[in-house]
């Protein structure tokens, strides 16, 4: 499969990407969510929007980050796995009604109560901007057809 636009070296998505990635490293160092947490989130959402770039990515950064196989393997079934914690699971429930807004079920206030009950505020708007920002990248590679597989871990790593 190939991409139907290369963004990579196009200055105008070079810019969006930026701005974009600019974001995402605000949740990883400004706010106190687990980043392997993030990546559980990141997964699942990249999971429902069947987006192989970002699955290839984040499964292999989870991986890197010392992530187990099972954990990884089960996130698509995490409601009948027992190996994620409850504040995993109030966050995985959280990304799959943050990333089918277009279901129209919106976000339950039991699912937002379960997560309010393990997160604080801060992490909260962390979770929803990760869920927000997860989603972006996810639209943007499906619609582009960004190929999976490729991915080296730490592959667009930003120099601080």
């Amino acid at each position: 499969m190939e991409a139907r636009i290369n963004p990579f070296g196009h200055p105008l998505a070079n810019k969006m990407f930026k701005h974009l990635t600019g974001a995402g490293m605000a949740l990883v160092t400004d706010s106190t969510l687990p980043e392997s947490l993030q990546e559980l989130v990141k997964i699942r959402a990249s999971q429902i929007n069947g987006c192989g770039g970002c699955l290839d990515m984040h499964t292999k950064e989870a991986a890197a980050a010392g992530e187990t196989s099972v954990r990884l393997a089960l996130v698509g079934a995490w409601r009948e796995a027992t190996v994620y914690t409850d504040a995993e699971r109030a966050a995985l429930a959280l990304t799959e009604y943050g990333t089918r807004l277009a279901d129209g079920y919106g976000i339950p206030d039991d699912v937002w109560d379960a997560a309010a009950k393990h997160f604080d505020e801060d992490q909260l708007i962390a979770l929803t901007g990760l869920i927000a920002l997860i989603n972006a990248f996810n639209r943007i590679n499906v619609m582009l057809r960004i190929p999976a597989g490729e991915y080296k871990v730490g592959q667009y790593a930003t120099k601080g």
